[in-house]
């Protein structure tokens, strides 16, 4: 079920918050030691916030659309009295002494809280395998990666183990797997949603947002981590006269012939249902690679400075090597990459200036086998990690509002997505925006 039509059941008494959140918990105890989705199972908690919203409902406080949902938490989000492990052996028993305000949010709207999900170590990878609790598998094909960094998050969603999920997303880390799960994932506006209380990555390119099975709930759940009260149903910007921009150069350069396959269907069917489609170009788009890693890994490594130096062996190989990587920049690259964002910023903005919406492909290829470090797309062999974040980490440099949503499958039943992204601060219109291209899909 969506959260919209769970709602519908349950204030028809047709469902119970405890009847569904049991269904739940009952796919996470089937399922979990093949996905590996979850860290942390909360049954017994979960279960007593269930009957107290059924019983609230009962009474006639209703809190919300979010009321009585099971959803499930990434593991770098502190929840009161349980560790935030962030899938780290560095961070097993670091216990939580408050709600982080997002968690806060969704406790006064309701929300039943299943479990905190795996996720690569730290959220510093594309492929949720680096865990300190082995890694996160997808449910399509479990020889695959559910994408990173919030991996458990979606693939705990397309299990039917929750109903919608909280991640991250520093340079993907929810759009990526939603798109290689199937699922809806949405990085609002940079500041948007807070991010107190959450184990950083890379302090300025850190977002927080919702993994979900429509836009509509992407919408409900996005509010609530604002802490509002939605008052009204999402709206579809009109499907006559939409004006979308495919931003080509770059970032159609380098994509596996069936995503390609998908995302050109996927713009005829956008087209056919009255869209204007034309295409941009963002000028210094071959340079968003180097600048982002200047101030992504730069920013993580002085986070981790002193854990590195201290307990360099608790880390995943993998993750202390990039975060050794980040102890090498010098300053003044820093700096320059920072005057780089400013200029990738004003060119995103001037790409919107006439149009609703980018449109792109999320992920270049479709979700890669666990282990693999590298793909052939064509005669070329291109490296997994950096093929993954292609396509998303420009929005986390700029801080424009984006939204992974499924746009088809390849011929062996993998997912395919397309990103759609907005103007800053505009979350709501871009919402509106992916609903009417979502209905233009199905």
């Amino acid at each position: 079920m969506t959260i919209e039509e769970f709602g519908r059941k349950l204030r028809a008494h047709e469902v119970s918050a405890l009847e569904t959140t049991d269904t739940c918990l009952a796919r996470i105890e089937a399922g979990n030691a093949r996905l590996n989705a979850f860290i942390l199972v909360m049954a017994d908690e979960a279960r007593h916030q269930a009957r107290e919203a059924d019983r609230e409902i009962a009474a006639g406080r209703d809190r919300g659309p979010l009321h009585g949902v099971p959803m499930s938490i990434k593991d770098l989000v502190d929840m009161r009295g349980t560790a935030t492990t962030a899938a780290s052996r560095l961070r097993t028993r670091h216990v939580a002494e408050h709600d982080a305000p997002i968690v806060v949010h969704l406790r006064r709207a309701g929300a039943v809280v299943v479990g905190k999900t795996n996720l690569h170590e730290f959220a510093l990878g594309t492929t949720s395998e680096d865990s300190a609790f082995g890694p996160a598998r997808n449910p399509h094909d479990e020889t695959r990666s559910p994408g990173g960094s919030s991996g458990g998050s979606a693939a705990s969603i397309v299990a039917g183990m929750a109903l919608a999920s909280v991640g991250t997303d520093t340079g993907g880390s929810i759009r990526i797997p939603a798109a290689a799960c199937g699922t809806v994932g949405l990085k609002p506006t940079y500041g948007e949603v807070s991010a107190d209380g959450v184990v950083p990555l890379a302090r300025s390119l850190d977002h927080v947002g919702p993994l979900t099975s429509s836009v509509a709930d992407a919408y409900l759940v996005y509010h609530a981590l604002l802490g509002n009260e939605v008052t009204r149903p999402l709206v579809a910007a009109p499907l006559g006269g939409l004006r979308l921009a495919v931003p080509r150069p770059y970032f159609c350069d380098v994509l596996d012939d069936e995503v390609r396959t998908a995302f050109e269907a996927a713009l005829d069917r956008l087209r056919a249902a009255g869209a204007h489609v034309r295409e941009v170009e963002i000028r210094h788009a071959r340079d968003i690679a180097s600048v982002y890693l200047h101030i992504g890994l730069a920013e993580a490594a002085a986070y981790h400075a002193t854990t590195i130096d201290e307990q360099p062996d608790s880390y995943t190989a993998p993750v202390r090597l990039r975060l050794e990587m980040g102890r090498h920049i010098l300053a003044e690259d820093y700096v320059r990459a920072q005057i780089g964002r400013e200029v990738l910023r004003r060119e995103v903005d001037a790409a919107l200036a006439n149009y609703d919406a980018l449109v792109l492909p999320t992920l270049p290829i479709p979700a890669p086998l666990l282990g693999a470090n590298s793909v052939m797309i064509g005669a070329t062999k291109e490296p997994v990690r950096s093929l993954m974040l292609r396509l998303t980490q420009l929005f986390n440099l700029t801080g424009h509002p984006a939204i992974s949503l499924p746009c088809g499958h390849t011929s062996n039943g993998l997912p395919c997505a397309l990103q759609l992204a907005g103007a800053r601060m505009q979350t709501d219109a871009l919402l509106g925006v992916a609903l009417a291209c979502e209905t233009a899909l199905r």
